[in-house]
């Protein structure tokens, strides 16, 4: 009896893990084991890719990515797109050694033993949907099975993969002893039913790659073994589960993670490491891994405090971060093009040991890739074709974030007397554009303006959320955000089921305040690419009449609007109006003298390209002064944010 004791003990984590549902559907899981060789940057795997048809559908080919192939050579639709350039950094094509490829060598369906390598096909999904075509671009290839997959069932397939990392320069791959391997594996698709995501018919969702496109999967739970050379110190998604050093001197380290959409890792012999921990509401413990380079360890507790500023903001406002681990990777300043990236509970942040500490680009960074475990992990929405759904959202989030840690109007910059607030500094990418109006945010990202993708991704979308939090407030605003959440969270949301939420939110908080719906609101800033312009053009005080002003629209978009009047004994007054007419003149009454008068005087309609127009004075101004000022913040950001690059 006591035997029977002690093993009921013993089995009781294993019991827990069993009884406890999955977050996720987890339909597409992966066992891999691979050896790094450092000296040709080569990877040699083998992998069990176990998948489950959650579709109606009976399905005959799979579809995988080989995105390593982006950086095959020249050709491929990335090189083309990016110019072998991307943020700055950049790909030296003349050396053959900077390029990296990806290659399946085995391939076999476990139920029939079959082997499919030889029925393997480059294809070019999105090449054929534009109209154009490149046979040399090779991260998408098809299957056909002799055998479908009906409804419900779960498929093994069994795959050998070889592959070369390329010279960093995006997101992943070599630096003379870093390694950054991210987006490595041979990596299935995702098959969505007619009806998912707006879908008219079932199909396979796999993008090539593309320069400004980031990545889309489905959930699963995910066995990795990583080889290196004994010396290298290994980080990577989720948990570490053990580690054997090998009769070849090199060293095996094995890790886990449930319910994510990726797994990347690092190797280096050079990381400097230290851990912190954090606990949220419902009390469970993150453990926190911070991988730095030895001349930057002076920057930890800047990362630490950021990273759990950001966890505690979530996990008030959103919801709980559901994952035990989080590892912070800080690149060597020759592999720059790793930095700034998200990959599931594994981000790449970047620093140096001179940046003072009002110049928070480090926290910045921190802060931004860890809101993509919302968005991008838990919220696994599609990156390649709604790329503002992701990274937009996050960068609302950042600057709420960032603003409520450091302060407002100085949680970016607070430097030898210069301030600037991170929701400033979005605001100011989306209104300085060329033209803010050249094109919607929405839409497949390789067909957006290229030398606006950050700006209609990242800035708009995160002005106009704050638009959207101005015209609702910001309690009703966090309802919408946390219902967002916790519907959609370990699925795949859309435009469409983040607007449902909105149209169901603000009629049942506010009433008809706004019209039976918020289409009218997204119609303009996600769908269209209005402008949102209003201008105080006249005020006068009469002797014989009330005093008037005007307010006309410059802009294409229809926002509602208040005016701010401040009268010569000090009393105040709010006007409304729709915001439709190209004109409104208000007659003020017998009020008495109007010294000033400013539109939108809280700062609502944050998408208000020129904020200089807003109000009105009739005796001395200080808007010149204003208007300077602004301009000269402006450059500042910009000569920061050159810094923040070289850095």
């Amino acid at each position: 009896m006591r035997q029977l004791y002690l093993l009921f003990f013993l089995l009781i984590p294993y019991l827990a893990t069993a009884i406890t549902p999955p977050l996720s559907p987890q339909n597409a899981s992966y066992q891999i084991e691979v050896r790094l060789n450092t000296q040709t940057k080569r990877l040699d795997g083998r992998q069990t890719l176990t998948w489950r048809n959650t579709s109606p559908d009976i399905i005959r080919d799979i579809q995988l990515h080989l995105y390593l192939n982006a950086f095959r050579n020249a050709n491929s639709t990335f090189m083309r797109e990016s110019g072998g350039q991307l943020r700055g950094d950049a790909l030296d094509k003349s050396k053959s050694e900077n390029f990296g490829w990806a290659k399946l060598t085995a391939l076999s369906d476990q139920r029939t033993g079959e082997s499919l390598i030889g029925q393997l096909q480059y294809i070019q999904p999105d090449d054929l949907a534009s109209g154009t075509f490149n046979p040399d671009d090779r991260t998408v290839i098809r299957v056909p099975l002799s055998r479908p997959v009906v409804p419900g069932e779960t498929v093994v397939f069994n795959m050998t993969f070889q592959a070369k990392l390329p010279k960093v320069f995006a997101r992943t791959g070599f630096s003379k002893d870093f390694f950054l391997v991210g987006q490595w594996f041979p990596k299935i698709g995702v098959y969505e039913p007619a009806g998912m995501r707006g879908r008219l018919t079932g199909g396979w969702n796999c993008h090539q790659f593309h320069a400004h496109s980031e990545f889309y999967a489905d959930y699963g739970v995910y066995d990795v073994a990583i080889t290196t050379p004994k010396p290298f110190i290994v980080g990577a998604t989720g948990q570490k589960t053990g580690e054997t050093i090998n009769k070849d001197s090199s060293r095996t380290t094995r890790w886990h993670a449930d319910d994510v959409i990726d797994f990347a890792w690092t190797a280096s012999p050079q990381y400097d490491v230290t851990e912190s921990q954090w606990r949220g509401k419902n009390g469970r413990p993150v453990q926190i891994r911070l991988m730095l380079q030895p001349e930057h360890r002076e920057q930890a507790q800047r990362h630490f405090d950021a990273v759990k500023a950001a966890l505690t903001y979530f996990d008030t406002y959103l919801g709980p971060y559901s994952y035990p681990t989080l590892t912070i990777v800080d690149p060597p300043l020759r592999a720059s093009g790793a930095g700034g990236m998200e990959y599931p509970t594994f981000i790449t942040a970047g620093t140096s040991w001179a940046i003072p500490a009002g110049l928070r680009f480090p926290e910045i960074v921190t802060v931004h890739e860890f809101g993509h475990q919302y968005f991008m992990l838990m919220l696994a929405s599609n990156e390649f074709e709604e790329a503002w759904l992701d990274e937009g959202f996050n960068q609302y989030y950042e600057g709420r974030i960032m603003d409520a840690t450091y302060g407002p109007q100085q949680s970016m910059v607070d430097w030898l007397g210069l301030r600037m607030g991170d929701l400033e500094a979005s605001r100011d990418g989306y209104v300085h554009m060329d033209n803010p109006a050249i094109s919607p945010s929405y839409g497949n990202v390789w067909q957006l303006p290229s030398s606006y993708y950050g700006e209609l991704t990242y800035s708009k979308t995160a002005t106009w959320l704050r638009t959207l939090e101005g015209l609702i407030g910001r309690p009703v605003m966090d309802e919408v955000m946390q219902t967002y959440f916790l519907r959609w969270r370990f699925k795949h949301p859309n435009a469409q089921s983040f607007i449902d939420v909105v149209n169901e939110v603000v009629p049942r908080r506010l009433g008809q305040k706004f019209g039976a719906n918020m289409n009218w609101f997204f119609d303009q800033v996600l769908y269209g690419d209005r402008v949102c312009d209003y201008k105080l053009v006249s005020l006068t005080n009469h002797s014989s009449s009330p005093a008037t002003l005007r307010v006309d629209r410059l802009g294409d978009m229809q926002l509602p609007v208040e005016v701010l009047v401040h009268f010569e004994n000090g009393r105040e007054e709010t006007l409304s109006w729709d915001g439709k007419a190209r004109t409104r003149t208000f007659a003020l009454g017998r009020k008495g003298r109007v010294i000033w008068a400013q539109v939108d005087p809280k700062h609502k309609l944050y998408m208000d390209v020129n904020m200089l127009n807003n109000s009105y004075t009739v005796g001395p101004s200080s808007a010149p002064a204003a208007k300077y000022a602004t301009r000269f913040l402006f450059w500042v950001e910009n000569a920061m944010q050159w810094l923040a690059w070289l850095a």
